[in-house]
């Protein structure tokens, strides 16, 4: 399930089962699609 959630402040993070895997606070950066559905991977 993709779930998002509104916030502020600059604020982009992905959690896979409750793991990190990209957050734009400790990157500086935002991630391109590619990126996300790398960290993502095959995960339901």
């Amino acid at each position: 399930m993709l779930e998002l959630e509104p916030s502020g402040g600059g604020c982009f993070e992905v959690h896979v089962d409750g793991r990190e895997v990209w957050s734009k606070l400790k990157t500086g950066e935002f991630p391109e699609p590619e990126a996300i559905l790398a960290a993502v991977g095959g995960r339901r």
